[in-house]
This record gives structure tokens, C-alpha cells and sequence, in this order.
């Protein structure tokens, strides 16, 4: 008898999962399901809900659950930046919400405090509001990406939902999907019929980061060998700085991080690269500090930013873009460097232009994204 298999170990903590009544003979429900029974996983506790049910909740000790719902609101979104700073002005696919991994600069924590890994089910419905919006117009671009209320990749190994929707974008060329993860699932790179149209996406950080703020992740190494895999059939990669965090010994840090990139791969298989400093809404310190007791970056010179949220004093912010940004060059890269949600006196500083100079940053990043940068 061939003995059931371990899922990742970042969603070993599902233990419960619940499916709303009219999502239960859905293929993604019965995907899930068929997957499950092959782990170690496979015996867990199924529970069938009426739709919209505000009963779901789950509370037992630091497990999780996956629920599968049927969602009414818009699959296609705006990214909720702010016009105070610099917007990269990417489009959200909603595919669900919270993550199961543990990384204590995370905003979700604000966003959704309970264990309830939510996944839309009703996918029928989101290709359809998709098909909607992307064939509206064949001469409209698109860049979309997945890893903004969850992570894009976390729960592909049980919903394959990321492999879906690379099949469905292979009638839409005008779309460009990035899948933003900090773990490493590779299952879906088969479904892409056109390397060019998916930008495979991790999120880096210090090696002191990673160890002691990340829990449940993918080692770095492990980020960059995915990455240079998917380089190596043809995909374009994007990677992210985005918390930089300013803790003792940073620039050692960031600077290691930094280098080990291009031990991977060159400078011309990155489709763009974000750098972002911590910043954070009034509300996620408290919470940061009662989850992540040991964290010690929120106590540090901090000031409310234009869109209320607690940034970096700007000099320090300056001081460690501009070493990230000085050994990026040195290593060959240049204008696919950008930041996220930083102002044109910070850009100016750093870059020496700013955003308007090469025609705004959603332009810039959309040829960029669409390989003509």
C-alpha cells in the first residue's frame, strides 16, 4: 500500500475545511478534496455551510482552516494604493484572502485576524467577470497579479487554482500575470503556453529577515533555485524587496541577499525588481508586537506618512535604498529597479529621476512587464 504523503509543510496546520453548500461539487472543491485524501492530511474534519455563512470560524491553538466560498463581490480590482506616493498601479486578481504562512511585518494581520484561509470556489464566475474585462478591448494591457490578500502560491498544491488561471489567460495575450510568493511551487509552470505572459515573483529579504521574521517560508536559496528554474525555461522572473527593514547590521545583510541573486541569475531575466520600506497602519503595531514578541524594527524612527502610515524617517529610508540601489547597479541592473509607494523626492535622491521622467510608473512597469523595457 504506498503510504500517504506529507503536504508542505507550511500548510500542515490546516486542520478543518469547510465548503459553502453550493460550492461542495465544484471542481475546485472536489480538486481539494481529491488531494487531501492522498496526504497525511487526507482524514481531517469536512464541513458543508450555507453560503455567506458568518458562522465560520475556527479557533484551535495555532491551527488553521481552509475554507472554500463562494464569493459575490468583484474578482477584478485595483491595487489600493495612494495617490500620495508613487503607485505601481498593478491590477488584483481576488482569488481569496489570508495566508497560511507567519512573517511579522505582514499586513494581512490587520486585515484578518482569525485562521480562516478563505479561497473563492465559484471560479466560473471569476473567468467570466475576467473574460468581461480583458476582452472588452484586445488593444488594452493589462498587468495582473494574484499575491496581494493572499500569497499567490501558498495553497497551489492542494487548488491548483494558479494553474487555471494560466490556462485561462492563454486566450487573453494582452495580460500579463505575476505570481508574488515566498514559497516555492513550481506545479503550474507546465500550464504557461507562452513564457512571456507569466512572471513567476518572490518576495527577498536580509538573511537575518528571513530566519527571525519569516516563519513557514521558503529559505532564500530556495526562492532563487525556483527562480533560476523558471528562468531557465524562459519565464522572466520578478523579485521584490519589499519590507526593507532597517535592524542592526542591515547593510551586511541586504548586501549578501543581494549578491546571491545574481549567483542564480543575470540581470537580463528579471523583468523588474520593488524596494519598499516597512510602513505600516497605526493599528499593526500592536498587533505586530503581540504576535511577534521578540520583533524589535517597530520601535524604531518612525513618522505618519502622507497616507497615515507610520514610514521610516526618510533619511534612514534614503541611506539603505541608496546601498541597495548602488550594488543592484553594480551588479548590472538599473531601470528595472523601482519603489513602491515612495515620493519624487525620494526617487530623486536615490535614482536621480523620478517616475515622470520616463513617462510614469504604470507605463514604465507595463513595458517592462511586457518585455519592451
Amino acid at each position: 500500500m504506498t503510504e500517504p504523503k506529507r503536504l508542505p509543510a507550511h500548510l500542515r496546520r490546516i486542520a478543518h475545511v469547510f465548503v459553502d453548500e453550493t460550492m461542495q461539487d465544484s471542481p475546485l472543491a472536489q480538486r481539494v478534496r481529491h488531494r487531501l485524501a492522498g496526504t497525511t492530511h487526507g482524514d481531517i474534519p469536512w464541513t458543508v455551510v450555507p453560503p455567506d455563512s458568518e458562522r465560520v470560524t475556527f479557533s484551535r491553538g495555532d491551527a488553521q482552516a481552509l475554507y472554500l466560498k463562494e464569493y459575490k463581490g468583484r474578482f477584478l480590482r485595483f491595487c489600493p494604493g495612494t495617490r500620495a506616493y508613487h503607485c505601481c498601479a498593478y491590477r488584483i486578481i481576488h482569488i481569496g484572502e489570508n495566508c497560511p504562512m507567519a512573517c511579522s511585518y505582514c499586513i494581512l494581520q490587520a486585515y484578518f485576524q482569525d485562521r480562516v484561509l478563505k479561497i473563492w470556489a465559484n471560479q466560473d464566475d471569476l473567468f467570466s467577470q475576467l473574460d468581461e474585462g480583458f476582452g472588452a478591448d484586445p488593444a488594452a494591457r493589462f498587468r495582473v497579479g494574484t499575491g496581494e490578500f493572499t500569497d499567490s502560491l501558498a495553497l497551489e498544491h492542494l487548488t491548483g487554482y494558479s494553474r487555471d488561471l494560466i490556462s485561462f489567460l492563454g486566450d487573453h495575450p494582452n495580460v500579463v500575470l505575476e505570481l508574488k510568493s515566498k514559497v516555492v511551487d513550481l506545479s503550474w509552470m507546465d500550464a504557461a503556453t507562452r513564457t512571456d505572459r507569466v512572471l513567476p515573483a518572490w518576495s527577498l529579504n536580509a538573511p537575518f529577515i528571513n530566519e527571525h521574521e519569516e516563519f513557514g517560508v521558503s529559505t532564500l536559496e530556495e526562492r532563487l533555485a525556483a527562480a533560476r528554474t523558471c528562468a531557465q525555461a524562459g519565464f522572466r522572473v520578478c523579485l521584490h524587496f519589499d519590507p526593507v527593514i532597517h535592524y542592526p547590521g542591515w547593510r551586511e545583510g541586504y548586501a549578501r541577499t543581494i549578491d546571491m541573486i545574481f549567483d542564480y541569475v543575470r540581470p537580463e531575466q528579471i523583468a523588474y525588481m520593488s524596494l519598499g520600506s516597512f510602513r505600516c497602519m497605526p493599528q499593526l503595531t500592536p498587533i505586530i508586537a503581540d504576535n511577534f514578541p521578540d520583533t524589535t524594527y517597530i520601535y524604531n524612527e518612525f513618522v505618519p506618512g502622507l497616507d497615515g502610515k507610520a514610514r521610516l524617517l526618510r533619511p534612514l529610508r534614503v541611506e539603505q535604498f541608496s546601498f541597495m540601489v548602488d550594488r543592484l547597479r553594480g551588479h548590472g541592473m538599473d531601470r528595472q529597479l523601482y519603489f513602491c509607494m515612495e515620493s519624487s523626492e525620494v526617487w530623486n535622491q536615490v535614482f536621480g529621476y523620478e517616475p515622470k521622467d520616463f513617462g510614469g510608473l504604470a507605463k514604465h512597469l507595463m513595458k517592462q512587464a511586457f518585455g519592451e523595457g
